[in-house]
């Protein structure tokens, strides 16, 4: 099932598409939202993520969690 999903979520981005649309991204999804907006993107994200939540209380470890951060480094 695993490869039939990343399988899907790549012909779709290269396809000009995108990994989500009108459902959130969640955790099975989370390591094709990096590769879809590319490091400048996702560190983006991650800042607005950090400005608005300062102590990590909103939604903790789901989608910057540390361990997945230096991976995409």
């Amino acid at each position: 099932a695993r490869e039939s999903f990343d399988a899907i979520m790549a012909l779709g981005l290269e396809l000009g598409g995108t990994i989500t649309g009108e459902h959130g991204v969640g955790v099975l999804k989370k390591e094709w939202l990096a590769r879809e907006l590319g490091p400048v993107g996702f560190e983006l994200q991650r800042s607005i993520k950090q400005a608005f939540d300062p102590l990590g209380i909103l939604n903790p470890g789901k989608l910057f969690q540390e361990d997945f951060l230096h991976r995409r480094k």
